[in-house]
């Protein structure tokens, strides 16, 4: 592993983001608003990707670049990294890569979108969960992506000692919206607050969860969102999409049904989870823990 950017206040950020969940040049745009929002915190950005079969922590703007338009690109999760890393492939870090090679470099706070959860069908399991489970790392995000079982994986969440913090709202935001119903473990409204929270949580051994809704003026309503995806959900199923066509095909026609919006609303709430990541990562840096 080659660590480019050492000690300091780092913040990780996935790169699975930029060869898999955007169109480009969105997911090129999409990466260097994040780098930018965490050195408007004062805090140090640290995208994580393999490059080449070399898991990397902290990629030049050139490597950004040329992952953002790498043809046919590896997904590179936690079960396929060696094998990754092996066949010398080039490729985005999920959620549960990014954290665990964080945690390998001494990155204590890590920011994305959204996580992946409990899959509606009840029969599929995100990576992403039993990492977080097993490595304290602080994760800020919108929630898991909306088009997963969001109560169920509420429900996995603390049943495996994940806390979810609300950052300044008592609800697990659903991504591109606000609202969902399910309630937070803690609410806090300032970051000295949530620092105070983790200092107190590391010792379990588990992520921490630190939710925030998406910019007001991008989350789509409630209502809105629930029928556009009961809509994505029910022609995904009549065109026979399975496996691991089907998220990338749900978010592509939510897209296309909300005109847009839903990329609008990924863009913005990415850029705010790394405003937020940052300002976490420079208050503990301040710690000297």
């Amino acid at each position: 592993m080659q660590i480019r950017v050492a000690g300091g206040a780092r913040v990780a950020l996935e790169s699975a983001v930029v060869t898999h969940g955007l169109p480009y040049p969105q997911n090129l745009e999409s990466a260097r608003r994040m780098q930018e929002a965490v050195r408007a915190s004062d805090a140090v950005p640290c995208i994580v990707a393999l490059l080449h079969g070399v898991p990397c922590v902290g990629v030049s703007d050139a490597e950004l670049e040329m992952l953002a338009q790498y043809p046919s690109p590896s997904k590179v999760a936690l079960h396929n990294l060696g094998i990754a890393r092996a066949m010398q492939l080039t490729g985005g870090t999920t959620v549960a890569a990014t954290v665990y090679l964080a945690h390998q470099a001494g990155i204590k706070v890590m920011a994305t979108g959204g996580i992946g959860g409990v899959h509606r069908d009840g029969r599929d399991l995100s990576g992403d969960l039993p990492t977080l489970a097993r490595t304290p790392v602080i994760v800020v995000c919108s929630g898991a992506k909306v088009i997963l079982d969001l109560p169920a994986t509420r429900e996995w969440l603390e049943t495996y000692g994940i806390p979810i913090i609300g950052y300044q709202t008592d609800e697990l935001p659903g991504f591109y919206t606000a609202h969902t119903g399910l309630r937070v473990d803690a609410t806090v409204h300032d970051v000295d607050a949530l620092v105070d929270l983790w200092l107190a949580h590391r010792a379990m051994g588990t992520a921490m969860l630190v939710v925030q809704p998406p910019p007001p003026e991008y989350a789509l309503p409630r209502t809105e969102m629930d029928a556009l995806l009961e809509q994505s959900l029910r022609e995904c199923a009549e065109t026979g999409i399975t496996g691991g066509a089907t998220t990338p095909w749900l978010l592509k026609r939510l897209a296309e049904l909300s005109d847009g919006r839903t990329l609008l609303v990924n863009l913005a709430l990415l850029e705010a989870n790394a405003h937020l990541a940052g300002r976490i990562a420079k208050r503990l840096d301040s710690t000297g823990l």
